[in-house]
């Protein structure tokens, strides 16, 4: 059964979005996913630059609960989760003995969903399962300080060189790790993709591997957080597209939120 593609999700949602305020014309023009973008691409970047922000107020939770993408934004065959997928014990619960304490601290961070360190806080949250290809997204909005999150945009970008690759240990044993950077949409005030592959290490050719998108987009003094990763096929459009609208609906929230004071 043919994948319905999660961009005309994106294009309609957008659509939709842009008759919510006229400044939203703005926030999206140029918007277009690179050519090079395909589906398992990956290529290291930096992150733009931080502009200094315009002050916002806190989001309330329901202004956070509107800032976050559903199921509705994807499209089928995405649905909202029932559950942690498996490989999450099995796989990403894993320990290294690398001489780089970074790779380790990776694997911590996106394990325990804390990406941007314990002293961030999670807003809101949500996760969405691929019921084709049995993908699981995680979504997070979180509040944090800008130069904190700058600061952790600066780490990730460095892993691809830092833990370009390296052995970790699960329950399932011992895995091989691959760490690149991943193009990302040109949103938000700072941003930084990675694409990881986990590789469980077996004289067997069917030995699970486990792809892992990881982005971060920092909009003011919020930030998104989101994986996708599965045993599978890991559709990169519905990464790119979850980035590029969850961005654009975070910063037309926090406009609103501006608005109401």
């Amino acid at each position: 059964m043919p994948r319905p593609p999660a961009r005309a999700a994106l294009v309609a949602a957008l659509s939709a979005a842009a008759l919510l305020t006229a400044s939203a014309c703005d926030t999206i023009a140029g918007l277009g996913r690179p050519a090079s973008a395909a589906r398992g691409h990956a290529s290291a970047g930096t992150p733009t630059a931080p502009a200094t922000p315009a002050a916002a107020p806190t989001l309330t939770e329901a202004q956070a609960q509107a800032a976050l993408i559903s199921e509705a934004d994807l499209g089928e065959p995405w649905v909202a989760t029932d559950g942690f997928a498996t490989w999450r014990e099995s796989m990403l619960k894993a320990s290294t003995e690398s001489a780089e304490a970074g790779c380790g601290k990776l694997l911590d961070a996106l394990y325990a969903e804390e990406l941007l360190g314990p002293d961030a806080t999670t807003r809101a949250s949500t996760g969405l399962d691929d019921l084709y290809d049995e993908a699981q997204l995680r979504y997070q909005v979180v509040a944090h300080r800008p130069d904190a999150v700058d600061g952790t945009l600066a780490w990730l970008d460095s892993m691809p060189r830092e833990c370009a690759e390296f052995t970790a240990t699960a329950g399932g044993g011992e895995m091989t790790v691959e760490v690149t950077g991943a193009e990302m949409p040109e949103v938000g005030d700072a941003r930084q993709g990675l694409r990881l592959v986990l590789r469980a290490v077996s004289e067997y050719d069917d030995a699970p591997v486990l792809t892992l998108h990881v982005a971060v987009v920092r909009v003011g003094d919020d930030a998104i957080v989101l994986t996708n990763g599965g045993l599978g096929e890991v559709p990169a459009d519905a990464t790119w597209t979850a980035v590029e609208l969850g961005a654009h609906r975070l910063t037309e929230v926090r406009k609103r939120g501006r608005a109401e004071i």
